[in-house]
């Protein structure tokens, strides 16, 4: 009956999440080489280190023709340079050699004249226009230079990167080893997705829903079941999982209810076990963190929405920790005007979701309504969070706001 009056604390957002950080002790990881095509996405365990010079030689950036800019002093299309065409590795004075964009610069020569700035006729080439040395010249080592950092262990790779990393020669990149990460649902009312439905039973959706965001961030998955109320079911799957796991997420039973047993059930399991339960956060006050055999275990609430905004606030560090980084990778974010008020509670920091659109080159962020924590139709409906603080009663429509963006922007018509 202890349960059933409900959390005697709730221990601040920022505060839990600074537990959570020094309760992660997470060893280095596994590393392993992937081929380019692979690498795309993951998280680069080393520095990557530029073998050469980008680009190697002195290049042409233009399709033309390279000269000496000696030569061109005074050329326009009114008195247009004439030059002589050479097939020659070296040209000399009043001679031009005919360059396509990446060809190397021939020696001697010190600039690229456009060749739409020319005009060719019996074998000779006017030239309209002067130049200065080094146009349309991409000199050696002016992208990277031999040494040079080009991405820093730690970094999740995206395709610029790995364009990068081909065009210095490289074919395989070391990366962070995907972390392991179990989901387990509890609850007597829930049914694996597939199945046939009877008396009052619902699909279990979270699993499945959690598992999709710990695989955008790069993380493996393997899904645990369904777990019954029961204390000891419910620890048998979190010990097993722990065994070849390198986290637990677990979701549902982390109320106050009778049958909320999932911290007990860690708790039963070792120490330090629970470390906070009950935060001031709205949506997502049942979740709780855990720490068993130096493995974190990620308690969230059995509601589809507390248990994202709960994996968003928590789990996403927990992932980026595993992966090696030393950082949180932030939602990209943007600054929208409030169509419409949103109250939140004095004390609770709150998640509201909001659709953001485009309108005349302004950005309007619109309030999903929402019934309860278990609307997940408003995370579809949605495009983006935005966080009201504790100290903060509600926000006034039209206030400028940061949005976190996690879905497409819309724009309007």
């Amino acid at each position: 009956m202890v349960k059933l009056k409900g959390f005697q604390k709730l221990t601040l957002t920022d505060q839990a999440l600074q537990s959570w950080f020094n309760a992660l002790q997470i060893g280095k990881p596994n590393v392993s080489a992937v081929s380019l095509k692979d690498a795309s996405g993951r998280v680069l365990s080393e520095d990557l280190i530029a073998r050469e010079d980008l680009p190697r030689f002195d290049k042409s950036a233009m399709d033309g023709y390279a000269l000496k800019t000696a030569d061109s002093v005074g050329a326009s299309q009114f008195k247009p340079a004439t030059f002589q065409l050479t097939e020659n590795q070296e040209i000399t004075s009043k001679q031009v050699r005919q360059v396509w964009t990446g060809n190397p610069i021939p020696k001697g020569a010190n600039a690229v004249v456009m060749l739409e700035n020319t005009r060719k006729y019996e074998g000779k080439i006017e030239v309209w226009s002067q130049l200065a040395p080094g146009d349309n010249v991409s000199k050696k080592g002016e992208d990277i230079k031999k040494g040079d950092v080009i991405a820093e262990a730690g970094v999740r790779l995206n395709p610029y990167h790995i364009g990068l990393a081909a065009a210095l020669g490289y074919s395989q990149l070391k990366v962070v080893e995907k972390p392991k990460i179990a989901i387990l649902a509890t609850g007597n009312e829930l049914a694996e997705v597939g199945t046939l439905l009877s008396g009052d039973l619902i699909y279990d959706s979270n699993k499945i829903m959690l598992s999709a965001v710990c695989r955008e961030l790069g993380a493996e998955t393997t899904d645990y079941g369904i777990a019954k109320d029961n204390v000891d079911e419910i620890a048998d799957k979190i010990q097993k999982a722990l065994k070849t796991q390198d986290a637990v997420i677990t979701t549902g039973g982390t109320s106050v209810g009778g049958l909320d047993l999932v911290p007990d059930a860690v708790n039963k399991l070792g120490k330090p076990g629970v470390i906070v339960h009950g935060v001031a956060l709205r949506p997502a006050m049942p979740t709780a963190i855990a720490m068993l055999e130096g493995k974190p275990v990620l308690i969230l609430s059995g509601n589809p929405v507390a248990a994202i905004i709960g994996f968003e606030v928590f789990g996403r560090p927990m992932v980026c920790r595993l992966l090696g980084m030393s950082k949180t990778e932030p939602r990209p974010m943007l600054k929208a005007t409030l169509a419409r008020r949103v109250a939140s509670a004095l004390g609770r920091k709150t998640y509201v979701r909001v659709r953001v659109t485009l309108k005349g080159g302004e950005f309007y962020a619109e309030p999903v309504s929402a019934k309860g924590s278990g609307s997940i139709s408003t995370l579809t409906q949605s495009n983006g969070f935005v966080i009201v603080p504790e100290n903060r009663e509600g926000v006034s429509e039209g206030e400028t706001v940061i949005v976190h963006m996690f879905g497409s922007l819309e724009v309007a018509d």
